[in-house]
């Protein structure tokens, strides 16, 4: 069997996607910070910090698979900036090194990445992969985060990044923050709620990052985005009705949300429209094309 190794293996997209590959015939291996994480699957402790990385976790390693990194929904600190940073960059670069050091050369290298590469910004441009990185705190993460993922080129690996939207999954994630308010009718829109909502269900995440395995064909930049557009104000009435429940309080003002969030504010109250044509170019099909099928089957 072909030895997948994965980074960020027991985080949300990480788990479902560990089994989805073990399903499909692969032998998956996993990264772990502490072994007493919860896996069916062969683990290796690593610490990027202390460098330091558990014999054999690289050997055989056919494609790897780079989903580690801090959550973005805590608040933004100044150490907190710079855990969400290094988690993702400096991680990315401890694999390469050791990797170019035992020469070991994986056939593809899949990394994660975010739509936050094209800035948190509202506006009426649709994004493509063409277009050039923002230079906010999540445009400079996620360029860098790419940067060090193209670096493995150098080790003879074909490289694909894939710009993730904010994921829609039954258990934990974003929609989970979403809805508790909602349950309790003390949800309302953000802002103007006029900000747009990339987003992509769980399920054609992890097929996306299946495809970007088998399909040698995929190289560079994807962005995994459901090809429906909504912003705020429609997902927020979307979720409450999905849940029976009703919208029956204004719009939150920006001040207050930018008082209680501080800088990752921007996170709520501001999105763009992303594309998703390439993806859908290279012969992939959503399953979960529109916001309300999404919520259908994750509520």
């Amino acid at each position: 069997m072909k030895k997948i190794l994965i980074s960020g293996a027991t985080g949300l997209v990480g788990k479902k996607l560990s089994q989805k590959l073990y399903e499909c015939g692969y032998q998956v291996e996993i990264l772990v910070r502490s072994k007493k994480e919860k896996t069916n699957f062969r683990s290796y402790l690593w610490n990027y910090e202390k460098k330091y990385l558990e014999e054999g976790a690289l050997d055989n390693t056919f494609i790897f698979i780079h989903l580690a990194g801090a959550s973005i929904s805590n608040r933004w600190t100044e150490s907190y900036k710079k855990e969400i940073y290094t988690s993702r960059i400096d991680s990315a670069q401890f694999i390469y090194d050791r990797m170019k050091e035992k020469e070991i050369h994986p056939e593809a290298v899949i990394s994660s990445s975010a739509v936050g590469f094209y800035g948190q910004m509202t506006s009426e441009h649709i994004f493509s992969e063409n277009d050039i990185p923002d230079e906010d705190f999540l445009g400079n993460v996620c360029t860098d985060w790419e940067l060090k993922a193209i670096q493995f080129e150098d080790l003879g690996s074909r490289v694909v990044r894939v710009r993730t939207a904010t994921v829609l999954a039954e258990k934990g994630g974003a929609l989970e923050a979403l809805r508790k308010p909602i349950d309790y009718y003390i949800g309302a829109a953000l802002g103007d709620g006029k900000q747009y909502f990339p987003w992509i269900h769980i399920d054609d995440l992890v097929k996306i990052y299946l495809k970007a395995v088998e399909d040698v064909s995929m190289n560079g930049a994807y962005n995994a985005s459901a090809p429906e557009f909504v912003n705020n104000e429609t997902l927020t009435q979307k979720i409450a009705s999905h849940l029976g429940k009703k919208i029956i309080l204004p719009n939150i003002p920006k001040f207050i949300i930018k008082t209680i969030l501080g800088e990752m504010s921007v996170i709520a109250l501001e999105g763009s429209r992303i594309s998703s044509e390439k993806i859908e170019n290279s012969g992939f099909n959503f399953k979960y094309k529109i916001l309300d099928d999404a919520l259908s089957d994750v509520l």
